[in-house]
């Protein structure tokens, strides 16, 4: 998809973080948006960035209901005359081990971060599949692949995700959808600001983990931002974004059985 001139592109998590960054690649590329996020106060801080750029409507919704998604996907091809586009971007986290994190929250995390992919892409699948060309992206992460400890839910969320992704892969072959599925390392987003976070690897408040976090992570949104949509032109079916996801991804491959283990003992000796 080389031309988004006139292409219409949904970021779900448009409030802040990529999905915001997201939002200006794509109307900088000439495409008109539909602009999701649970936070309406975040949202609006978007649209004021993009105002008087494109055609853009803005829904807020929470990602993990099923029926506020599908009414987003009809109003959206309603009011747009199509969608091209659908970036499945909202995502959450708990920061707790595994045997204490209770279901109450690792239904939450599944519900927004699997859940909310599985409903994104299935509510305009149908849609997609009539127009020429078009893109879904789904965001899962390094922990796709690499686990971290005490960020269980979340792991099994992005695994989850990353196999959503590889099905789509294997049943959309004779289609004109591409999925791409997007696995990032560290993002400078507000991620862990907004997790639900009870104990931390190594001790320490949820300041201790966030101060750690932007100390790790080196890639800014709008470069994540630039990767995806250039992952969109390109026609990519796996995209890796930062240094340490191509060192995770190669570590992981090479030392396939011994890698999560050294992971898991560096995240806790220096967490």
């Amino acid at each position: 998809m080389k031309n988004l001139q006139n292409k219409v592109a949904v970021v779900t998590g448009a409030g802040s973080g990529i999905g915001r960054q997201l939002a200006h690649q794509f109307a900088k590329a000439g495409a008109e948006l539909v602009l999701a996020d649970i936070v309406e106060k975040n949202l609006a801080v978007t649209l004021g960035e993009l105002h008087g750029q494109t055609k853009i409507t803005s829904h807020v919704v929470d990602v993990a209901k099923k029926d506020q998604v599908y009414a987003m996907a009809e109003k959206a091809i309603k009011d747009h005359g199509q969608v091209d586009i659908v970036v499945n971007n909202a995502g959450v986290a708990v920061l707790q081990p595994v045997d204490e994190v209770s279901y109450e929250d690792f239904e939450w995390v599944m519900n927004v971060n699997f859940w909310g992919v599985v409903y994104g892409t299935l509510a305009f699948l149908p849609h997609l599949k009539s127009r020429p060309e078009a893109s879904v992206v789904n965001i899962s992460s390094v922990n796709g692949f690499v686990p971290f400890p005490n960020n269980g839910p979340y792991n099994c969320s992005k695994y989850a995700v990353y196999g959503f992704n590889e099905t789509l892969h294997q049943e959309l072959t004779n289609t004109n959808v591409v999925v791409t599925s997007v696995h990032p390392g560290g993002i400078k987003t507000n991620i862990v600001r907004n997790a639900r976070v009870h104990s931390a690897p190594g001790g320490g408040d949820k300041s201790h983990i966030t101060d750690r976090f932007d100390m790790i992570a080196r890639t800014s949104p709008e470069d994540a931002a630039k990767a995806i949509v250039g992952a969109v032109r390109s026609k990519n079916k796996k995209l890796l974004i930062g240094i340490d996801a191509y060192v995770m991804d190669v570590a992981k491959r090479l030392m396939p059985e011994t890698f999560t283990g050294l992971v898991g003992t560096m995240t806790k000796r220096f967490g």
